[in-house]
Formats: structure tokens, sequence, C-alpha cells
């Protein structure tokens, strides 16, 4: 979110944040980048009049419930809007590989989730989408028309590769926000199953457990001992990441880039993760199932400084090449203009997400429900 904000602000846009979320103290301060934030309330008409006074020319979405809440009254009240979902990833596919882990079952992409964020993206102008791999799917699966689809991924400076060396660095690192499932289950599966075999080959290495809004029963794995430490938030994520050595993400379920990955390749640590993690990143993965193999991964890594510099240049390239901003940012921009000055032609092109915001798709389902309630009320 804060690189698109850079991006709009750049090309010369005014930036007023609006969200229903309380500020915490993990919160961006916005002030400070000249952006005006508002709090806006869910199901209230209020937001109609903050909307229709501020009259933007572009209004995004932060992921598609944003959109479920709020896309109908921008439509109504700003219709010459350009209304842009960013979907971060696909919470439909994220959501499918979840049960089907937990369940032990086989992945079923076709549920309630994926139909309401299917006709968000549908209703939307355009959906910003940060994985090649989810824009294959949302085409070739539920042929999604390209017209409203954008691939943007995260967006990284070169990198300078002046970075602590590998003498520099000790132990290992995990990282993410505990408000995110697959971040808990990466932590339980590491210290369960994946840290005891490492620690057993390294007894001198440490594993730091980093991430804001960590559960009780993950503050209890802490354990000097066993070199188990949970370090919890990071103020700053280049600090952290740079002293150490090895990244670890096992990540069993999840969807879009690993920002932690990307983190950890742009401050020089190499990183061991699995297919999950891998998507969309270019890079070697190990299945998520084998335990065995990311330890094999992980301990040479960690110890032998010529497979270490390897990796890490294999990262930096894959940065430089696939993830780097001036390859994004003026093709971004141009896109949208285009939009805007064709946003009627667009519309027209892509109908079907004007018939989504017709009214009577659920006129009749809830006028039908009203009437039985009604009926129910008056047998009592």
């Amino acid at each position: 979110m804060m690189q698109l904000i850079s991006l709009f602000q750049e090309a010369g846009y005014t930036i007023t944040f609006a969200s229903t979320a309380s500020e915490t103290e993990y919160s961006e301060t916005l002030q400070h980048r000249e952006i005006t934030t508002r709090t806006i309330l869910l199901n209230n008409a209020s937001f109609d009049s903050f909307v229709t006074e501020l009259n933007p020319s572009i209004v995004l979405f932060d992921r598609y419930i944003t959109e479920e809440q709020f896309g109908w009254r921008v439509a109504e009240n700003c219709p010459n809007a350009l209304r842009i979902l960013d979907t971060e990833d696909l919470h439909f596919l994220r959501k499918a590989r979840e049960e089907a882990f937990k369940k032990n079952m086989e992945i079923d992409l076709f549920s309630e989730t994926a139909k309401r964020e299917l006709a968000s993206i549908i209703r939307s102008d355009l959906s910003l989408i940060i994985s090649e791999a989810e824009m294959t799917l949302l085409k070739d699966t539920f042929q999604i028309p390209l017209g409203i689809l954008y691939y943007l991924p995260f967006l990284f400076e070169e990198n300078s590769e002046n970075v602590p060396s590998f003498q520099e660095r000790q132990h290992f690192i995990s990282i993410g926000n505990f408000l995110h499932a697959p971040n808990v289950d990466a932590v339980v599966f590491l210290k369960n199953d994946i840290w005891p075999k490492i620690k057993q080959q390294l007894p001198e290495a440490e594993l730091h457990i980093y991430g804001a809004y960590a559960p009780k029963h993950i503050l209890e794995m802490h354990n000097k001992k066993e070199g188990f430490i949970i370090k919890g938030w990071a103020e700053n994520v280049k600090t952290v990441m740079e002293k150490a050595k090895v990244c670890l993400a096992p990540l069993r379920f999840g969807a879009g880039l690993k920002g932690k990955l990307l983190d950890a390749a742009i401050n020089g640590t190499p990183a061991v993760t699995t297919s999950i993690g891998a998507e969309g990143m270019y890079t070697i993965a190990i299945s998520r199932e084998d335990v065995s193999a990311f330890v094999d991964a992980s301990v040479p890594l960690y110890s032998q400084e010529k497979i270490w510099k390897e990796q890490q240049k294999e990262a930096f390239q894959v940065v430089a090449k696939h993830f780097k901003r001036e390859n994004f940012s003026k093709d971004f921009i141009e896109k949208i203009n285009r939009l805007q000055t064709q946003l009627k032609q667009h519309r027209q092109a892509h109908f079907m997400g004007q018939i989504l915001q017709h009214q009577s798709l659920q006129a009749t389902k809830f006028m039908s429900k009203w009437i039985e309630e009604k009926h129910k009320i008056k047998a009592e």
C-alpha cells in the first residue's frame, strides 16, 4: 500500500487515506507524508456525504471486502471515479489452501469466498494482481478478462549490494505478522519439526522470530536453551534482516508474493522456503511437507560461505530482473491515465462489471426475505 501511495504521489496526485480501522502503535504515520487521513464507518450514509464532497478522480480499495462495503457507494455518488481494487493476494486461494492443508484434502477453489472476490474484481475498473501465478489462475481457470487485470508486484529500487558479509552475520531469522494465519503455522512448524533438527547440527545457532501481535501460544514457545527466541515486533525490518545469516520461511499455505522473502533478498539474506513461499518469486523451493529437505538446505546455507554467496547473488539478480521499481512505475501511471480518459469505452468493453452493479441482482432475493420476516412477525 505504501508503494502504491508513493507511485500516485510522484504522479502528482493528492492522497486521502480513509479507513474504518483504528490506529495502533504499528500504524504508518501518514501525516508525515502529506496524506490526509479520515475515519469512515461501515454501513453508514455518512460515507456518501464524505465521498461526494471529496469527489475523487480515483478510488483504490484495499482488498475485496473493502470494495464490497464501499464500492457501490462510490459508484452511486462518484460514477466518474476510476475504481481500482488492490487484491494484495487472492484471498479465496489462500483460504482454499489453508482449508485443504488443515483437512488434508484436495484444494477446492470454487468457494463462496471465490464468488465474492471474483465478483469484486469484475465490478472494479481495474484489479491489481501481485503475482504472475495468480494472473494465470484468474485468466485460465476463471476466464477473467486481462483488460481488467494489471500485474503489479512488490517494487524495489536496485540493490546496492552493500550489505553485511557472511562473517558479519549470525543466527537464523523468521519474520511475519501473527495476524496472518500462514505465519503462525510456519512458526509452529519450525518449533515442532524443523528447528530441533537444525539445532542438532548447528548447536551454537539461534532462530530469532519477529512479528507483531504474537498470540500467547507463540510467546510461550520462547526457549533460550533451545535457541528459539521470540523477539516480537521489529521496528525496522532492514536492521534485523541484514544481521541474520539465513531466513527461514516454511509456509504451508498462503497466496500472493511473500514480502519477507523479498525483504530477505534485498538485504542479502539467503532464504529457505517452500513451494507455496516461492510462488511468483523465481526461486528454488522445497515441498512444504519435506522437513528433511528443508533442513538439508538450511544447514549448509548457514555454514558454508560459498553456497551462501551463490544464493545471495541469485537473489540480488531476481530482485533486479523482476521487481525493479523503474520497470513498472511509468507503465502503471500511463495505464491509469489511459483508463481515465477512456473510462466509458473501458466499461462498455467490460460490461459485466456494470451488470454486477445492477440492484436487481439481489433486490428480488432481499425483498422476498423481507416479506418472509414480515409474515413471521404477523404470525406471532
